[in-house]
């Protein structure tokens, strides 16, 4: 059966909707950013870029870097882009665009998201890096689809239980990351753990401004969260989304991000464009060895 014109959009060139791309434009490796100019800091290290666009927020650069074709990407702030993103991404792949029909052959893409967080550990310092072993959604974005089958429901029960959760607000899911890309990317210097991604940035992450929010508790709540030795490391806004739709969608994905501030004890890089370089040097060293 054919996808409608209105559920799958393309442009009158035949790419997708938002992001501006056909099926030729991407790698099958692909890096997530949220900052639009964070792309070309990313790729300013390749031997070449072979193409670039961009509409809205989503930048979009392809090239190689020591022989591995690689897509730098931008997604924007949120659950919201990424549920944009993973979707117009899969369909570049795995739908033929000019028939409409899912493919009968799919394809797993790689995707790794490179970003920047606080942590909510003492012990994990500014200008370090955390790996997402999970993604910990405390947004609502996800719950449109049938996640049960990708969810670790035991650690939910456990989050839920601990911080007194009120279900009015959603009920938060946790989804681990590619086993793949974690082997790929470890190493001793890593910080590991559970990264909580949430729908906003003021109320849903504990700030207080004018409004007053609706648990003034959460983020000590979380910060002693403890299942069998896995913690909440770091939020932010956008892991939990990515590592759902790709389970779901059969995509390897993985979260990295740059400690830039500690919420813990209070205090912020001071130099966090030097941490992010460095992450991003990291890691694409790394992801020329996949």
């Amino acid at each position: 059966m054919s996808i409608q014109a209105s559920e799958l959009i393309l442009n009158p060139d035949g790419s997708v909707y938002h992001l501006n791309l056909k099926p030729e434009n991407i790698a099958h490796n692909i890096i997530f950013v949220g900052d639009q100019d964070r792309v070309e800091k990313i790729t300013r290290h390749f031997d070449s870029v072979e193409f670039s666009t961009q509409k809205r927020e989503f930048k979009t650069q392809t090239g190689i870097y020591k022989g591995k074709r690689i897509t730098v990407m931008s997604t924007g702030i949120g659950p919201d882009n990424i549920d944009i993103v993973m979707n117009e991404l899969d369909a570049l792949v795995n739908i033929n665009l000019e028939t409409r029909q899912v493919k009968e052959e799919l394809t797993s893409l790689n995707i790794i998201r490179m970003g920047t967080s606080g942590s909510l550990q003492a012990n994990i310092p500014v200008d370090s890096f955390v790996m997402s072993e999970y993604g910990l959604g405390l947004d609502n974005m996800i719950r449109s689809y049938l996640i049960d089958t990708v969810c670790e429901k035991e650690i939910e029960e456990a989050f839920i239980n601990h911080t007194q959760w009120d279900l009015r607000k959603g009920k938060p899911y946790i989804v681990k990351g590619s086993q793949k890309l974690m082997e790929l990317m470890n190493s001793n210097a890593i910080h590991k753990g559970l990264t909580a991604t949430a729908g906003g940035f003021y109320g849903p992450q504990g700030r207080i401004l004018r409004l007053d929010i609706q648990d003034r508790e959460l983020n000590s709540k979380m910060d002693n969260f403890n299942f069998n030795g896995h913690r909440i490391t770091n939020l932010e806004m956008e892991t939990a989304a990515i590592y759902s739709l790709a389970k779901l969608l059969g995509h390897e994905a993985l979260s990295l991000n740059a400690i830039i501030a500690n919420r813990a004890n209070g205090t912020f890089s001071t130099d966090p464009y030097a941490a992010v370089n460095n992450l991003i040097a990291y890691a694409l060293d790394k992801l020329a060895d996949l």
